[in-house]
């Protein structure tokens, strides 16, 4: 079984990643972009009958800074994994 943790940080909480990017893109000429906020994703490959506490707890002991981040889980069956795109 796997589970996708996404980790962004809460509102109010400066992204400086966010801003760079935002910069970046405002430089490649794409001016449509009013803000950006940068998070992460953490794929997990869990044993079967792993429980959603167990995944909680995972988020708040290590995965997420709860003081500034928020998480939201996500259980897949069988998902293809990340790979890179080909352009």
């Amino acid at each position: 079984m796997k589970a996708r943790v996404f980790i962004t940080l809460k509102p109010g909480v400066l992204d400086p990643q966010g801003k760079a990017i935002h910069h970046a893109l405002e430089g490649l000429g794409f001016d449509g972009v009013r803000n950006v906020r940068a998070g992460k994703l953490i794929e997990l490959e869990l044993a079967d009958g792993t429980s959603d506490s167990d995944i909680e707890a995972m988020c708040r002991k290590l995965l997420a800074n709860t003081v500034i981040e928020n998480f939201r889980i996500e259980r897949m069956e069988s998902a293809p994994r990340l790979g890179s795109v080909q352009a």
